[in-house]
């Protein structure tokens, strides 16, 4: 089992292509793309129209929780893994994708606006999420005088910060926290099992040269991800967070 497995409930690794120009909607297009996508992995046979939130193909969800899925919306492919075994599980899906587009929806390097390689963690509490964030990761001196006020509660604390890897500001790093609770929730001392989620993004903006793959900008993402979630990520955010909430 890889260790992404053991650091929370459910993790996920997902990859996003934003493009300059609006994507083509045509039905023959669109069902094309995705019997392609299918010849490649045939579980993935569920599929749908979302309106303007575009199309998506994805499996059923097994019972370990495990589901592939891809979406095409008007200027955003996307490819996701829900819970693999490993995360390398996700390339052959997440190439094919970016292997299929130039030539099934024409885009080219030129087009590309972003280029996302998503690592996502979600992790099961019931109580409050931002008093157990601002507890497991801590907060700067201004912040931490504010917690002490007498009475008061966290209602929204979600850190959030983006990182240039880069002198030009093109490859980014991004690490985000989600919380789902609410201020009726806190008012009633009544808390629903939600999920806190964790989201660390690499991104490479803007156009790619036109002897530029696209696969191979992925794969440099993802070694750039695997090195900072292993230097920074999982022993400073992802274990105090299970630790906080395993105290509970």
């Amino acid at each position: 089992m890889h260790p992404y497995s053991m650091l929370s409930d459910d993790y996920f690794v997902n990859l996003n292509l934003c493009t300059e120009m609006t994507l083509p909607s045509s039905r023959d297009t669109v069902l094309n793309f995705f019997e392609r996508v299918q010849k490649s992995f045939p579980s993935m046979r569920n599929f749908y129209n979302r309106g303007e939130n575009g199309f998506i193909l994805e499996e059923d969800k097994e019972e370990v929780g495990q589901q592939r899925w891809m979406s095409l919306e008007t200027q955003r492919v996307c490819s996701g893994y829900f819970n693999p075994n490993d995360p390398d599980d996700c390339l052959t899906q997440h190439q094919l994708m970016l292997e299929l587009v130039p030539y099934m929806l024409s885009v080219s390097p030129l087009d590309c606006e972003a280029l996302d390689y998503i690592v996502g963690f979600d992790f099961s509490y019931r109580g409050n999420h931002d008093a157990l964030v601002a507890e497991a990761l801590g907060a700067n001196q201004a912040v931490d005088s504010l917690l002490q006020i007498p009475g008061s509660r966290a209602l929204n604390y979600e850190p959030s910060i983006t990182l240039s890897l880069d002198d030009s500001c093109r490859c980014q790093a991004r690490l985000m926290i989600e919380t789902r609770t609410n201020a009726y929730q806190v008012r009633r001392d009544d808390f629903p099992d939600e999920q806190i989620s964790v989201f660390f993004t690499l991104r490479q903006y803007g156009s790619l040269s036109a002897d530029t793959r696209l696969e191979d900008t992925m794969y440099d993402l993802k070694a750039k991800s695997d090195q900072l979630m292993k230097d920074y990520v999982i022993d400073q955010v992802l274990r105090p967070l299970a630790q906080a909430i395993s105290t509970k």
